[in-house]
Parts: C-alpha cells; sequence; structure tokens
C-alpha cells in the first residue's frame, strides 16, 4: 500500500522510518518531509494549506492512507476535508482538535467533568488581566489560548513578568488572540502520558519525559523540546489508573456528550504532584520530540495500529514494545530558541555510523547537491535504546561529537533527575 504523511519535523522522520519498516508498505510519501525523509520516501513540496492540492495528489497517486503528523493542519479540519472525498486518514477531526488548538476549550471541559487542573482565569483584553494579576499568587502561568508551537507559555515570578507576556499575547507574537488563560502555578514534575484512539476504544502508548527548556537543568526558555526519556520516571500502576480515571475517560466523555469522537494520537501533558495527575495540556497528536524517543522501541507493525484506528479495530490490535528504555537529545542551531541562522551546512553528517539500537531522525533539515543544511531551530534527533539511560545517553554524546558541528548545541543533561 501506499501511505503519505503530513510534516517536515523529526515526528514525521521517526513515523517515516516505522512505516518503512512494514512489509504492506510499497511506497512512502511525505508532504513536506526534510532530508532524513528524503531517503526513504519521496518527499512532496506542498502547501499544507491547499487542502484542495493535497487532495488532488492524494487521489492522483492512488495513496490509500494519510497520517497526519503535526497540530496545524489537524485545528484547521484536514481530517474533515479528506474524509468528505473518503480519503482515509489517520487523526482527530477539527472540533475534537480544539483541545489543542484552543486552551479555553480544554478547560472548559475540564471545570464541567471535575478533571483535574489548575485554577485559571479566562482574561479578554489587556485591562483585565491587570485587575486580576493584583490578587494573584506568583509564580503563575500565562498561556495563549491558540496554537503556539509549544511557546506560548510564560511562567512568571513576579507582575511585572506577568503584563510583558499578557502585552506580548494580545500583541499578537502568537497570533490573533482574543483571549488567554492566567493559571495557578503547580508545584511537581511534568510528566507526557500518550494513548491511541479509534473512535470508540483506546489504548496506552507509552509515557515520556520531555525537557522544554534551553539550557541546562532546565533553566532558561522554553522551547520545541531539547529532548526527551522513556518511560517517564514518575509512572506506576495506581498512578496510570489514576490519568485514565480522572482525566483521558472523562475528557472522551465531555467530546461524546458534545457529538463527536477522537481518533488518533493523543498527548496528556500531565503535572504529577504527590503521585496525583493535574492536566496541563492535551495536544491531538504525538510529541515532539517523545515520538522520536517512543517510536523505536515499537515491536508492533505500526501501519497495522493506524489501520486499525481508520476502521475501528483497535481493540483487536496488541501493541507490544521493546523491553527497553530510550533517551533522545535534540540538537538544535545555534540562537534557538531566538534568531537562529538558516542554510548553515552539516558538514560530518556522513561521519554518523549508527548500530541498530541507535537512530538519527532529522528535522529542520534540506538536502542540496548531495549536501544537508540546517533550515530550522531544532536540527537533528539522536537516539539511543539501552537497559540504562546513563549509558543510552553517553552513546548519543559520542555521536553528536562525531557530528563535531560548531554551529549548534544540544544539552548534555537529558535524563539527568532519574540519571545523575
Amino acid at each position: 500500500m501506499k501511505v503519505g504523511i503530513i510534516g517536515s519535523g523529526g515526528r514525521e522522520h521517526s513515523i517515516c522510518l516505522s512505516l518503512k519498516n512494514s512489509s504492506k508498505i510499497d511506497k512512502l510519501f511525505c508532504f513536506p518531509g526534510n532530508a532524513g525523509t528524503k531517503n526513504i520516501a519521496e518527499n512532496v513540496n506542498i502547501d499544507l494549506e491547499n487542502f484542495e492540492n493535497i487532495r488532488n495528489f492524494i487521489i492522483n497517486n492512488k495513496i490509500d492512507l494519510i497520517v497526519v503528523g503535526p497540530e496545524k493542519p489537524l485545528v484547521e479540519g484536514l481530517v474533515d476535508y479528506l474524509e468528505r472525498f473518503k480519503i482515509k486518514v489517520f487523526g482527530p477531526n477539527k472540533f475534537a482538535s480544539q483541545l489543542e488548538g484552543s486552551k479555553i476549550f480544554t478547560k472548559q471541559i475540564c471545570k464541567k467533568f471535575n478533571i483535574p487542573t489548575a485554577k485559571f482565569g479566562i482574561i479578554e483584553n489587556e485591562d483585565e488581566a491587570k485587575k486580576f494579576l493584583k490578587s494573584t499568587n506568583f509564580p503563575t502561568v500565562i498561556k495563549a489560548d491558540n496554537l503556539a508551537s509549544g511557546k506560548g507559555v510564560y511562567i512568571c515570578n513576579n507582575e511585572q513578568e506577568a503584563i510583558v507576556a499578557v502585552k506580548e499575547i494580545f500583541n499578537g507574537k502568537f497570533g490573533k488572540a482574543k483571549n488567554l488563560l492566567i493559571e495557578e502555578f503547580l508545584e511537581g514534575e511534568e510528566m507526557s502520558f500518550f494513548t491511541i484512539h479509534d473512535g470508540r476504544t483506546f489504548k496506552n502508548f507509552d509515557t515520556a519525559q520531555d525537557h522544554k527548556r534551553v539550557l541546562e537543568g532546565d533553566r532558561g526558555k522554553n522551547t520545541g523540546g531539547m529532548g526527551a526519556y522513556s518511560p517517564s520516571r514518575l509512572i506506576n500502576e495506581d498512578l496510570k489508573n489514576k490519568i485514565l480515571d480522572k482525566i483521558i475517560k472523562p475528557t472522551l466523555k465531555g467530546l461524546s456528550e458534545l457529538g463527536t469522537e477522537y481518533r488518533g494520537f493523543l498527548y496528556t501533558g500531565l503535572m504529577i504532584v504527590k503521585n496525583e495527575p493535574y492536566l496541563i495540556e492535551y495536544n491531538v497528536r504525538m510529541g515532539d520530540p517523545e515520538c522520536q524517543t517512543i517510536l523505536p522501541k515499537l515491536k508492533t507493525d505500526l501501519t497495522d495500529i493506524f489501520l486499525a484506528c481508520c476502521e475501528q479495530k483497535l481493540s483487536e490490535i496488541n501493541i507490544e514494545w521493546i523491553n527497553k528504555k530510550s533517551l533522545c537529545v535534540v540538537v538544535c542551531s545555534k540562537g534557538y530558541p531566538d534568531t537562529f541562522k538558516k542554510n548553515v551546512e552539516i558538514e560530518n553528517i556522513n561521519n554518523i555510523h549508527l548500530n541498530k539500537d541507535e537512530f538519527l531522525f532529522h528535522a529542520g533539515t534540506t538536502k542540496k547537491n548531495g549536501k544537508i543544511f540546517a533550515v530550522g531551530g531544532r536540527v537533528l534527533n539522536f537516539i539511543s535504546l539501552s537497559e540504562d539511560l546513563k549509558l543510552a545517553r553517553e552513546n548519543i554524546i559520542n555521536n553528536i561529537k562525531k557530528l563535531n558541528w560548531s554551529k549548534g548545541f544540544y544539552r548534555k543533561d537529558i535524563g539527568y533527575k532519574v540519571i545523575d
């Protein structure tokens, strides 16, 4: 069969590789892909906002299944559009994608169904925000309501920082903003919990710990993710059942009462406080770099899982995993998450020789005249599977040293809370 993957990041490269290993796949397309997907799929340079052109390409090339990787096409309704033409698509519909597309939509479900989450206020303008902040305890969390590529969250230690955050959001840093959220700050440890859904049933899809901050020791600005490890050190049977019973199942009930079902990956971002889960956010797709961290551990054919979700037969699939731990380190362009240079050559990438438990997924890269260039902030994802996370991290750092890319940087302490 022919499969198309929408997206150009490390998440999409890792999905491509998992699908490439399936005996059922004859050809892969990646829209638009990167230098890594180019080696295993046909990259298609197409405007992801032009749904009609995407549809025409799918039909003309007789593609059997489309997998939507990033959030923006999901929130904008690509799944709904393609399904109108009887095209098989893996991913949630536009209405359900509001779980990520609007943080306020999610908070309202939390309020109605008593889902544990931080206390919050919905703010409509700067003056209202200033009044609200006068009676707010610090630190506090301020969030853009709309999509912000993982960067629209501010942890503010005082009123002055909070006002700067409010101004940036209402001035359109993350797109037009009608509202924002001000939330209480929860003291605990974050965890990423993944499930996969077919509209009727769902199954767990492992856990991870993401490192969002740009500097070692989890300091500095928020990024799209500097690295991750899996499974989370926090997960246990009791906590897993609390997450399912108190958060995920009530959310699915809420969507059902609103007249929709959920199909696709669901990323539940949590704060764990004394073994109690609190919902921070939902993402309506696999995380990045959590996807790159988790998928190499998957034993079951990913094609079978995607098809089962599209056909509402997920209950018939047994999802099996390799019994190893996984760690991912992201190499970024110098200057990220602020200003960085683009079209910078990565000269020594051919010096990297991977063993069977090591993976290299491209993100912000392109290939021109046989050379690889960095065109994004997050550029490469190095992954290692091992029974020991410390050894996995050492293997990765050795590979990054062989890369010896002077225009990039990375965090050497990914997984430090469980390793060091």
